[in-house]
């Protein structure tokens, strides 16, 4: 496995994929499933400043898996970046449910 996850950080080798499945829990700690007309978006940045995010995934409702394919990342520069989740409810309102991680692109051998 190319990859490594502790709490919010993701290790990740530049060009590889990344697969994880994605828990969420209601305000009483109780698993919450989206339904439908929800959807969940995963946004990453090199720094929080920046006007816009370098990557956005929709991750899909129906398996909860977030997939950062190999072309997302194997023309992004090596280092650290900053990422979200979130959650857009069917009445419009968000909830980011991840928030402050980090994301380490390390290097490869081509």
């Amino acid at each position: 496995m190319s990859y490594s996850v502790k709490k919010t950080t993701i290790n990740l080798t530049r060009g590889d994929t990344f697969h994880a499945n994605i828990v969420m829990h209601d305000s009483e700690g109780n698993p919450y499933y989206p339904v439908e007309g929800e959807t969940i978006r995963f946004a990453m940045k090199k720094d929080y400043s920046d006007a816009e995010p370098l990557l956005v995934i929709d991750v899909p409702i129906e398996t909860m898996e977030l997939i950062i394919s190999s072309e997302d990342t194997k023309n992004l520069p090596f280092g650290s970046y900053v990422w979200d989740m979130q959650i857009t409810r069917v009445n419009g309102d968000i909830d980011t449910f991840i928030t402050k991680a980090s994301l380490v692109l390390t290097e490869e051998v081509d």
